[in-house]
């Protein structure tokens, strides 16, 4: 999915994130000693809230604060497909709002509803490239039991990093998006538009 992910991680960020990575593992595996903070009461909708008018369907074209609704087919430049929406639900998210890579923002920018785009987006304009200093190597004592090469490990921060390297004294992370790297290709159809009033 062309979601964006954090602005590219400083190693002194994963460094951090890694130091305590044994403790959010432990979470993620129920041992989290810490207690779950209660949902806050419902309230009901102000006065204010409830004339608000809803947002109404548009045809385009999309512009920056519109939630669009768009299909994509997503592949690499020797035809791997890495992702489509063809077999769900189409993406919903904001023109302009950082929720997606730019590169598919700056695509959808500008259709109209029942538009299509074919798209190639260099590295910068998708995942950026690979980052070496991504690549961090820590003590096997951090390391989550039945950890082996291939796993992926979510860091405190919800960075996600791939285990890449293992050994009796330590393991190697690596905290590039997958995509890192990579020219992207999107096949695109603007399926919907909602406009703010």
């Amino acid at each position: 999915m062309p979601v964006r992910f954090s602005n590219p991680i400083s190693r002194r960020a994963v460094l951090i994130a890694a130091a305590s990575l044994a403790l959010a593992l432990a979470a993620a595996c129920g041992s989290d000693p810490t207690p779950t903070p209660e949902p806050a009461p419902t309230q009901p909708p102000t006065p204010a809230a409830m004339s608000t008018p809803a947002p109404s369907p548009a045809t385009g074209p999309a512009k920056d604060g519109d939630l669009v609704s768009a299909h994509y087919h997503g592949t690499l430049d020797d035809g791997r497909v890495f992702d489509s929406s063809r077999e769900r639900d189409p993406l919903q998210f904001t023109v302009g709002a950082g929720a997606v890579i730019d590169g598919f923002d700056n695509a959808v920018r500008g259709l109209s509803v029942g538009e299509s785009v074919t798209v190639r987006l260099e590295p910068e304009e998708a995942y950026g490239e690979r980052n070496p200093e991504l690549l961090i190597e820590l003590p096997i004592e951090n390391a989550p039991e039945g950890v082996a090469v291939g796993s992926v490990l979510t860091m405190p921060n919800g960075a996600q990093a791939r285990v890449v390297a293992l050994t009796d004294t330590t393991f190697t992370i690596d905290a590039n998006h997958p995509l890192a790297g990579q020219a992207l290709t999107f096949e695109i159809e603007l399926v919907a538009i909602e406009r703010a009033p």
